[in-house]
């Protein structure tokens, strides 16, 4: 079932161009979250390439890290999380599709503190939903939306990229 579309294609790779434009520096440590933030990583990756950053790229399952496991699904997917390189002493940056409550993000960085002791964690989220539990904020952001609680933010990848908004049962 689909939902409403909030952005198109194009205005999610203009978005993910801004973002991939606002990371300074010639070297760039860029960590997914599964699966959508593993996926604009991804995105993020071949354009910081394209103009001749180096990516040190890894991902994050943080499915064992949240305080709402039990919450969101009875039996999760897990994947597993790869960080090919030493974070201890690096500028991190975290990468998810959509920030809302910010508790993804905080799992994310509990793990990451399990690698080692990043110089810095910046985040770069393709859409800031609004209604924060926890006081985390991104760095870079492709697009705002405000949305009520009982709906869900979603980026739909495949051929073409877009993000949809669906009302909750």
């Amino acid at each position: 079932m689909s939902g409403s579309i909030l952005f198109e294609h194009r205005q999610v790779e203009d978005a993910l161009n801004s973002i991939a434009d606002a990371m300074p520096g010639t070297e760039v440590y860029l960590v997914g979250i599964h699966s959508g933030g593993a996926d604009v990583a991804d995105a993020i990756q071949s354009r910081l390439e394209a103009r001749g950053t180096t990516v040190y790229r890894g991902n994050l399952d943080i499915s064992f890290y949240r305080d709402d496991l039990d919450r969101i699904a009875p039996n999760p997917l897990v994947r597993t999380s790869k960080l090919p390189f030493d974070v201890s002493d690096k500028t991190i940056w975290l990468v998810d599709d959509v920030l809302y409550t910010g508790r993804t993000i905080r799992a994310a960085m509990d793990e990451l503190f399990d690698y080692g002791r990043p110089a810095s964690i910046h985040l770069a989220v393709l859409v800031d939903r609004g209604g924060r539990q926890l006081p985390i904020a991104a760095q870079c952001t492709g697009f705002e939306h405000v949305a009520a609680a009982d709906c869900t933010v979603e980026l739909v990848t495949g051929e073409t990229w877009k993000i949809e908004q669906r009302q909750v049962k």
